[in-house]
């Protein structure tokens, strides 16, 4: 018997970005002369949906969201810690725009890499290229899962799944700081601001969780999993 699928919501992916890793010597100060480092502010956007896409990202440290824009409409396609490429959806034959906007949640540093530089390193080194490839196929495979777990699943699942994201693939911990706000939660969960503080509430009233001054403990990993698998 196949075993069932079990989509979450989660949208950071499992491995650390290692394509850099493949490199020559010459390769890695061809990208230091073709690159600069910037630093960002909380709430600063790092690139524009529709703008000329000039240079590809590589997130070196903070946090930021990837998200769509429609007039007064958003939505978060995933969000993205250190070590992550911001913009390689730019690098398709006949598009030279970024496809999303990127926002950063906390001051960040962001190394940006002149784009036909970055085609270099696809079109010259083969590993390189290959890691690329992953990282894409990778990127689908989350975007499919959270688009599911949206349209699918209820509140409380979705929020127990951006809570077990923080602290399994951000923070790597059960105790985390609560660098996020109430508003970056709900339209990380995609609900209301009220439903997201009630079901905190309820979740803190359960001893799923306990919500410290900036901080949030999760108590009971299982059973936020079993309420994510359920919806």
């Amino acid at each position: 018997m196949p075993k069932s699928v079990v989509y979450n919501g989660c949208s950071v992916g499992e491995n650390p970005l290692c394509c850099f890793d493949n490199l020559t010597d010459d390769e890695i100060a061809f990208v230091e002369k073709n690159s600069v480092e910037v630093e960002y502010k909380r709430g600063e956007t790092i690139c524009k949906q529709g703008a000329f896409a000039s240079h590809i990202m590589v997130m070196k440290e903070g946090l930021a969201k990837i998200y769509l824009e429609n007039g007064n409409d958003s939505l978060i396609l995933k969000i993205l810690p250190a070590i992550n490429i911001i913009g390689l959806p730019a690098l398709f034959d006949g598009n030279n725009t970024f496809p999303y906007s990127a926002q950063t949640y906390m001051d960040s540093t962001v190394k940006l890499i002149e784009i036909g530089a970055f085609k270099s390193l696809i079109e010259n080194n083969a590993h390189f290229a290959v890691q690329i490839i992953s990282l894409l196929a990778e990127n689908s495979v989350i975007i499919n899962g959270r688009f599911f777990c949206l349209t699918k699943k209820q509140t409380y699942g979705r929020l127990a799944d951006v809570l077990l994201c923080l602290a399994q693939r951000i923070y790597k911990q059960d105790k985390f700081p609560l660098q996020l706000t109430r508003k970056d939660l709900s339209e990380l969960a995609s609900m209301s601001i009220e439903s997201t503080t009630r079901i905190l509430t309820k979740f803190k009233e359960e001893g799923l969780i306990a919500i410290h001054c900036n901080e949030i403990e999760i108590l009971d990993p299982d059973k936020l999993l079993e309420i994510s698998a359920i919806g």
